[in-house]
């Protein structure tokens, strides 16, 4: 068991921290070792940079492959030695204290890992149980037509829920590699936006019942509503962190239409996405980028800093 974690002590900076021995769980307590653990590339990057006021030194992440070590007494759910999903807030670190009984269910979000998957690519399960959350907060469902807009490690997560749950995909991005990735996942229609073509592309596809706005542009609202894009009752799912934004209240009266947003996940998300993971509808490793020894993480916050669009989906080794 590794006694250090991750955090930002500056502004761009990370570094390694000491941490304590891990105490003796309480009676509904668990101790975990950490395996995998995984990058939360908006979240980390907001907190890295103090985008929405961080205070440092800060901590982020919540996406962490576990071993259970010891169990209390009390817990009957889980096991010593059975290999679990993390996904509280207790940024990258080497162990965690899980309290089972705890009021908030972000601290106890806790889903065992089957043997027959890739537990080193679950390290990602917080992104993709976000998509879930998302999806699922839109109400996405068949035969709906979605564009995601913006192919970041969210938005591709998102893609393959809506996709997982019977929709039809459009996503659109102006990174050949994203969207070459995005097709291997199984988008239905992938549009390039250097192309000349593709407002044109992705307005024929349209109107959209739901939209998810994984990119954050300024002026997106202003597209969706320039170009009719979006349907009668449809939704824009608010999803890419935001500075305060304007939007054209005619059309969401006009279409009985909503913007609405989400966070996180629930166990209930988690449950749904390792059923489809286990299927094969929802993939990970085509998404992972980076794949390094958690003794390497002040480099890749360095990349996050300074080239975050290389960065797409990042695992931490905690192993050796």
């Amino acid at each position: 068991m590794k006694h250090i974690g991750i955090e930002f002590p500056k502004l761009g900076v990370a570094r390694q921290f000491e941490l304590p021995a891990a105490p003796e769980p309480g009676p509904t307590e668990m101790v975990t070792r950490t395996l995998f653990s995984g990058v939360t590339n908006g979240t980390e990057r907001h907190s890295l940079m103090a985008d929405f006021g961080s205070r440092f030194p800060a901590r982020a992440g919540y996406q962490h492959v576990s071993v259970i070590e010891e169990v209390g007494r009390r817990v009957d759910q889980f096991s010593a030695g059975e290999t679990v999903f993390l996904g509280n807030h207790g940024g990258h670190r080497g162990w965690h204290l899980v309290d089972l009984a705890s009021t908030n269910e972000r601290e106890r979000l806790c889903i065992k890992l089957p043997s027959g998957i890739e537990h080193e690519f679950c390290a990602l399960f917080g992104i993709a149980g976000v998509g879930f959350r998302h999806s699922r907060r839109i109400r996405v469902a068949a035969p709906m037509r979605v564009w995601v807009a913006g192919l970041g490690l969210i938005g591709q997560s998102v893609a393959q829920a809506a996709r997982a749950l019977g929709a039809h995909v459009t996503v659109t991005d102006f990174d050949p590699r994203r969207l070459k990735i995005a097709a291997q996942l199984g988008a239905h229609r992938v549009i390039d936006f250097n192309d000349d073509t593709a407002i044109e592309s992705l307005t024929e596809g349209g109107p959209y019942d739901r939209i998810v706005d994984a990119c954050g542009a300024p002026d997106l609202f202003d597209f969706i509503y320039e170009h009719r894009l979006l349907a009668l009752y449809g939704v824009i799912g608010a999803l890419a962190g935001r500075q305060p934004t304007v939007f054209h209240q005619t059309m969401l009266h006009a279409l009985r239409a909503s913007i609405e947003s989400s966070s996180h996940f629930t166990l209930e998300d988690l449950g749904m996405l390792r059923h489809f993971y286990q299927l094969g509808t929802v993939r990970i490793e085509p998404l992972v980028t980076h794949r390094v020894a958690v003794e390497e993480a002040p480099a890749i916050y360095a990349t996050m800093r300074d080239d975050p669009a290389e960065l797409l989906g990042v695992i931490f080794d905690w192993r050796n």
